[in-house]
């Protein structure tokens, strides 16, 4: 009976709505623009900060994994294309980054989140692993989840294999005593179980599998996760 020692999680999707969150974000950002830089929201409106943002992409690849300076780049350079000084457009960039940080932190978790991982805590170790920028300790999940890693840090996005080589390393287990649980087939479910980690697939959605994935378990609610991870410890 293999020993779980280890449950990572991902957090958009997987422990409350990012879409719901994102937008909310960018709804607080382009406000404080609309206040202190109005002319810049003809880019916004136009889609030509997209350009904008494609263009950094391609001129400096270094940043495709951090997104938050890429968000920040892209509102100074937009700034920047509408005559606004440099010394004003690095303070403006900034405070309308941290406007959209403050909300991006002001998140609903999806039902049993807390309680599930205040559950597993006192029996498991366990840590996030996030392509996005969310930041568990300004979230208070701290108190649950002793470490986390995201793709900034390690410099890739799952589903390469480096965060979540990345999380096995910093809790010295194999890979056969660790979960990896989280919403997405490829990122989460293949990335994880392509370095041989067990996975549960959080399937909220109803969605079908696709191609040759196969979590280890799948459940409709993290209330459901127990019961998957007690499943795979019988095997």
């Amino acid at each position: 009976m293999p020993r779980i020692r280890v449950i990572t999680f991902d957090l958009d999707n997987t422990l409350w709505d990012v879409h719901q969150v994102i937008g909310n974000a960018e709804r607080a950002m382009r406000s404080y623009l609309r206040q202190h830089a109005p002319e810049v929201m003809g880019l916004f409106e136009r889609g030509e900060a997209a350009a904008i943002r494609d263009r950094l992409l391609r001129e400096r690849p270094e940043i495709t994994h951090n997104l938050s300076v890429l968000r920040e780049t892209v509102v100074f350079e937009a700034l920047l294309t509408t005559g606004m000084a440099e010394r004003r457009a690095v303070a403006v960039a900034s405070r309308a980054f941290q406007t959209f940080l403050d909300a991006r932190h002001d998140v609903i978790y999806f039902d049993h989140a807390l309680t599930t991982l205040e559950m597993l805590s006192g029996t498991y170790t366990m840590g996030a692993l996030s392509n996005g920028n969310a930041d568990t300790a300004t979230l208070g999940l701290d108190r649950y989840l002793t470490f986390s890693f995201s793709a900034e840090a390690v410099g890739a996005s799952k589903p390469a294999p480096a965060m979540f080589h990345a999380a096995l390393a910093h809790t010295a287990v194999q890979p056969h005593e660790a979960i990896h649980v989280g919403d997405h087939l490829v990122d989460d479910i293949a990335g994880a179980a392509g370095v041989g980690m067990h996975t549960i697939w959080v399937n909220m959605r109803g969605h079908e599998l696709e191609g040759d994935v196969k979590p280890s378990a799948e459940v409709a609610g993290l209330d459901e996760l127990m019961e998957a991870i007690r499943a795979i410890e019988g095997l």
